[in-house]
């Protein structure tokens, strides 16, 4: 057994997990640990920072333990993270002077319909790839420094930062001296200029956020800061790799090559298509987003469609309507019925993503017959998950201008075997779906990895990805044009 290992963290949305890997690529061991969700109101999401330090903390002990490894063993660490989700914290204290507002969260919808209003949209969409969407973290920001009481006087007096959760986290690790982030994160803010890759002076002006507030920008694979007054764990160790979970994601499943595209199924469901040096500006409601930036070269850009609300929906279907007791098990309840007989389940239950851009869209249930029963929904609501990713798929490739070949898969709900063969049937497009699912958290690794010459280059690490299963289509065009059109009958009605 190798002597050494890279820690990756993945703090996402629901819970924080930590995984060791070893040089081949391989999971040592994993924690994770499950964190409360705040609903202060219908459409407002929050988390407690403190929640997601402890969390990240206790999943970082319990996956050395399980590994039977000591800290020492641990090369360096890579961050990955729920994206758009921000905090603003004491400079001193390190205590957080309002909740995280979670990325699912709309209550800046109205800050977003005004700066409409003012003709702003166009200016911010050329130079950040983005669309004028409570989605991301400027109004977030925003927002908290003019609710919070003296927050805004406190942010240009510099006495408190502002950062997405890895810079919040790095902050925490490296004991208060490290306030960065990366290119990745960065660009997801509505705050960077995508073509710069730098803080843009006319986007902090229009959001009223003091530039002294925000992190430094690094490449994803700079040397970030060294552990500190952690008491688990010694001094010392370089935190080296730092990505948003999506960029993450594409990261991990080796789409380093110009075309190459991988569709994660976590809380939501995100297709990233890699583009390479050059930042394709869509015609269709897709982000162009920074993917990553290596050490010594220039930026790697991304196309990117993401649904708000993917494996939610199954959580809600055990959760909030209590029909199944674990989420596994609506594998087994949709395949009871051998289709939804006419019941469509649109799952906006956070408002509809790209490319339609709703925040007010609703989730809705329609079809329902007497003989409709739980295994319909659950059918409906896998069904769902895919269906709303061909319409990302559709968008994508009308910007590429060619079809792609096959999309890699990865997530939890990507080892649902008859999820994977409706998204193939759907899309029309073979589905990939490599051996290791949890490939965020891989992508992270082998970004800290790089950084810290764990691994030597991307041809390194593009031997340790390996195929699973491949779900060919079998599905008609003529069958799947008429799904499509009952699909698009339901998005009409949200």
């Amino acid at each position: 057994m190798s002597s050494s290992f890279i820690m990756a963290i993945d703090q996402g949305t629901t819970s924080s997990r930590t995984c060791i890997i070893n040089q081949a690529g391989g999971l040592v061991a994993e924690a994770r640990e499950a964190f409360k969700q705040i609903f202060p109101k219908p459409g407002w999401v929050e988390h407690d920072p403190e929640d997601i330090w402890y969390s990240t903390q206790r999943s970082m002990r319990l996956a050395m333990e399980k590994a039977g490894i000591k800290g020492s063993q641990i090369r360096a660490i890579g961050i990955t993270n729920q994206r758009e989700t921000v905090m603003l914290w004491d400079r001193k204290s390190g205590k957080a002077i309002y909740n995280a507002i979670v990325w699912q969260c709309r209550r800046t919808q109205e800050i977003c319909e005004r700066l409409k209003k003012n003709k702003k949209e166009k200016m911010i969409t050329a130079k950040t790839g983005l669309v004028l969407d409570p989605y991301f973290s400027a109004t977030k920001i925003q927002w908290i420094l003019k609710n919070v009481p003296g927050a805004l006087q406190k942010a240009r007096n510099e006495e408190i930062l502002a950062g997405t959760v890895d810079t919040f986290l790095l902050w925490k690790l490296t004991g208060g001296q490290s306030h960065k982030t990366d290119v990745s994160n960065a660009s997801r803010t509505m705050l960077m200029n995508i073509h710069t890759g730098w803080w843009d002076e006319e986007l902090l002006k229009l959001f009223n956020v003091p530039e002294g507030i925000v992190p430094e920008i690094c490449p994803s694979n700079a040397d970030f800061g060294r552990t500190q007054g952690l008491g688990f764990m010694p001094d010392g160790i370089p935190i080296t790799g730092i990505v948003g979970d999506q960029q993450a994601a594409l990261f991990g499943q080796a789409c380093y090559d110009v075309g190459e595209s991988k569709c994660t199924f976590g809380t939501g469901s995100f297709l990233l298509l890699n583009t390479g040096k050059k930042a394709v500006k869509s015609k269709n409601k897709l982000l162009t987003t920074i993917a990553w930036k290596l050490k010594n070269e220039e930026l790697t850009y991304a196309l990117e469609g993401g649904a708000f609300v993917c494996g939610a929906a199954v959580q809600w279907l055990r959760d909030g309507l209590g029909l199944i007791q674990q989420s596994s098990e609506v594998e087994a309840l949709a395949k009871t019925v051998e289709s939804t007989d006419g019941v469509e389940f649109v799952p906006a239950l956070t408002g509809l993503g790209a490319p339609h851009w709703k925040p007010e869209a609703r989730g809705l249930i329609c079809g329902l017959t007497r003989g409709s029963t739980k295994a319909h929904i659950a059918r409906a609501t896998l069904e769902a998950m895919a269906l709303q990713n061909v319409d990302i798929l559709v968008t994508m490739q009308k910007d590429l201008g060619k079809k792609l070949k096959g999309v890699r898969v990865d997530g939890g709900a990507a080892a649902n075997d008859l999820l994977m063969q409706m998204q193939a049937d759907y899309c029309g497009v073979n589905v990939i779906r490599p051996n290791n699912l949890e490939t965020t958290a891989l992508g992270a690794a082998f970004m800290a990895g790089l950084g810290c010459g764990f691994w030597k280059d991307l041809k390194e690490i593009k031997r340790v990805w390996k195929v699973n299963k491949e779900f060919k289509v079998k599905m008609s065009m003529k069958d799947r044009k008429a799904r499509m059109v009952r699909w698009q009958r339901a998005l009409e009605r949200v």
